[in-house]
């Protein structure tokens, strides 16, 4: 279980996050959904460790991980695919998936099991992650993120610039990581990629998270999401 409460986050002398608490339970999906600017992107960053914080609790499974850095945050079984991918250009496929188990100095167990879900990637090892279709660079982040063997697993919109089959195949894995008891908390633009896929969602506003509601009373009233989104389903 992951247990984040009244997590504040700072760009210098501005606040970009305040009080933000969420929860996600293994096998879970937690789905943060706002307008551009909302602090989404901020929150997943705060939870890493990768912006100025102050905070109250950000526990794993009761560990504290408040003081962590991100590469100890990575170490305790968060997997982050930040927005972007962020990749090693010039590095292999192989050589990113390396980076990804030397985080929790995973083994070849944890190799196999990353690439089961993306079967391509296996033959393109040997090839400059940069060269990579858009849609195989993010299957190549998200895998490397699954090389620690996660118990909670972030993404920050996945789906970003991806065509509908490779949306798809995206989806397939959320599910599948859900089924198979990791808990995700997951960033999307897209309510479509969203509707299928998510437990639970959190309509986050100015730093804020305003409310939160399972996807039954999401999928049967549309007028949440033009409350929250200004838009209707």
């Amino acid at each position: 279980m992951l247990n984040i409460d009244r997590l504040d986050a700072f760009y210098g002398q501005s606040q970009a996050l305040r009080g933000f608490s969420i929860t996600v339970a293994p096998g879970e999906v937690l789905c943060l959904l706002g307008r551009n600017g909302a602090g989404k992107t901020t929150a997943l960053k705060a939870i890493m460790g990768a912006v100025t914080r102050k905070v109250a609790r950000i526990e794993l499974d009761g560990v504290d991980l408040v003081n962590l850095p991100p590469h100890q945050i990575a170490a305790h079984g968060v997997g982050y695919v930040p927005q972007g991918r962020r990749l090693f250009a010039e590095l292999t496929v192989r050589e990113n998936l390396e980076i990804g188990l030397m985080a929790r100095k995973s083994g070849a167990t944890a190799l196999a099991k990353a690439l089961s879900y993306f079967p391509v990637l296996e033959e393109r090892m040997g090839q400059r992650s940069g060269t990579l279709s858009g849609g195989e660079q993010t299957m190549l982040a998200i895998a490397r993120a699954l090389c620690i063997e996660p118990k909670i697993i972030i993404l920050d919109e996945p789906t970003e610039g991806l065509m509908p089959s490779m949306i798809a195949k995206i989806r397939d894995v959320v599910v599948k990581l859900r089924d198979e008891g990791v808990g995700v908390l997951l960033v999307e633009q897209r309510i479509d990629a969203v509707l299928p896929v998510a437990d639970r969602i959190a309509f986050m506003d100015h730093g804020e998270v305003k409310a939160e509601f399972g996807i039954e009373d999401v999928r049967a009233d549309a007028s949440i999401l033009k409350k929250y989104l200004g838009i209707g389903h």
